[in-house]
C-alpha cells in the first residue's frame, strides 16, 4: 500500500463509503432498546456526514503531494522560480514529484549551457565577420580600382548586417532574461513621473524628423506588477517604433487613462501604417516586415517582440491596429485592474 498511491485513493473511498452503512448495521444489531425510524435516520445522516469529512480530509492529504507538484512546475514555466519538492515518498505520487524535481534542475542546466553557447558562438562569429570586414577595408585604403571599390564596400555592408544581426540576438537573449529575473509583485508606479525620461530619450530622434510628442495624461500613477525600468523601455521602444515609420513635421501621441477599471496606453502616430493582416507578422522576434523608416532608419526585428513580451510578463496585453498603407498606426496597453 506504501507504494501504491492509486490504491491509497482507492482504500480510502471504499472505507469512506462503507463507514456509514456499518455504524447503522452495529447500532440497529446491538441497541439495547427498541429503536425509532428517526433514531436510525439521524445516526445514518451523523456518521454519513462524519464519514464524509473523514474522507474528504484524507484525501485532501493525498492530493497534497499532486498539488505541491503542480505549482512548482507552474512556477517555473511562468516565472522560473526553482522549487524544493519532497522527494523521499516510494509511491507514484513521489516518483512524480522526484522526477518534475530532476525535470526542473536539468532544464534550468540545459538553458543555463545553451545560453552560454550561444554567447560563445556569437563571439566567435563576431571574430569571423570581422576578418573580413578588414580585409576589405584595406582593400578600400589601397585605393582600388572603381569596380573592386564597389565590391569591398558590398563586403563591408554584408559583414556590417552580420554583426548587427549577431549583436540584436545577444541582446534578445540578455532581455530575455532581464524579463524572466524581475520581481513580480505589484507595486505604484507614478506615471507622469517616468514620462519626462521617455521623453529624454527619444527627443533627439524627435528633433531629426521635427516631429511633435503630444502627451495626455489622465491617470498620475497606477499600481502594476510591472517594472518600472521595464515600463519605460516599452514606452520608449514604442515611441521609437512610432518615431521611424512617422513622416516629417508631424505628430505622435501618448495617452494614459481609465477604461473601466483599466489602465490604457497608447502611442498612435500618422505614418507609414501597415495592412491589418501583418499584425501577428509585428510582433515575430526578427520578423521579415522590418523595413526602412520613412528616413530609411533601419528596423533590429527584436523591440516589439520584446515589449509584447514585457507586457506580457507583467499581466497586460499589447495590441496594434493600422487602417493600411499610410493611415498611421496605434499601439496599445492594457493593464486590468
Amino acid at each position: 500500500m506504501k507504494k501504491s498511491y492509486a490504491f491509497k485513493f482507492l482504500f480510502v473511498a471504499f472505507i469512506g463509503i462503507n463507514i456509514p452503512l456499518i455504524g447503522i448495521l452495529f447500532f440497529v444489531l446491538y441497541a439495547k432498546n427498541n429503536i425509532s425510524p428517526d433514531s436510525i435516520l439521524v445516526f445514518a445522516l451523523i456518521m454519513t456526514l462524519m464519514a464524509t469529512l473523514i474522507t474528504l480530509l484524507i484525501l485532501n492529504r493525498l492530493i497534497k503531494p499532486i498539488q505541491l507538484a503542480s505549482k512548482s512546475l507552474n512556477e517555473y514555466r511562468s516565472e522560473r522560480i526553482m522549487s524544493q519538492l519532497p522527494t523521499q515518498y516510494k509511491d507514484e505520487a513521489g516518483l512524480l514529484m522526484c522526477n518534475i524535481q530532476e525535470l526542473i534542475y536539468e532544464t534550468e542546466n540545459f538553458i543555463i549551457e545553451k545560453q552560454d553557447l550561444i554567447y560563445m558562438l556569437s563571439h566567435d562569429l563576431k571574430n569571423f565577420a570581422g576578418n573580413p570586414h578588414g580585409l576589405a577595408e584595406l582593400i578600400i585604403n589601397e585605393h582600388p580600382s572603381e569596380s573592386v571599390k564597389d565590391l569591398a564596400e558590398l563586403i563591408c555592408q554584408s559583414t556590417d548586417l552580420q554583426f548587427r544581426y549577431i549583436e540584436n540576438f545577444i541582446n534578445l537573449l540578455k532581455e530575455q532574461d532581464h524579463i524572466l529575473n524581475v520581481n513580480q509583485e505589484a507595486k505604484t508606479i507614478v506615471l507622469s513621473a517616468i514620462l519626462p525620461f521617455i521623453t529624454e530619450q527619444v527627443e533627439q530622434r524627435l528633433a531629426d524628423k521635427n516631429i511633435k510628442l503630444d502627451l495626455d495624461v489622465a491617470v498620475s500613477e497606477a499600481k502594476l506588477k510591472i517594472d518600472e525600468g521595464l515600463l519605460i523601455q516599452v514606452l520608449v521602444n514604442l515611441v521609437s517604433n512610432a518615431i521611424k515609420f512617422s513622416y516629417f513635421d508631424s505628430t505622435i501621441k501618448i495617452r494614459i487613462f481609465k477604461e473601466g477599471n483599466n489602465l490604457v496606453i497608447t502611442v498612435s502616430d500618422n505614418g507609414m501604417g501597415f495592412n491589418p493582416d501583418q499584425i501577428d507578422e509585428l510582433f515575430r522576434k526578427f520578423t521579415k516586415m522590418g523595413k526602412l523608416g520613412t528616413a530609411n532608419e533601419t528596423s533590429t526585428g527584436i523591440g516589439l517582440y520584446l515589449c509584447k513580451k514585457i507586457v506580457e510578463k507583467s499581466g497586460g496585453k499589447l495590441t496594434a491596429a493600422s487602417k493600411g498603407k499610410n493611415k498611421g498606426a496605434e499601439f496599445e496597453i492594457v493593464f486590468a485592474g
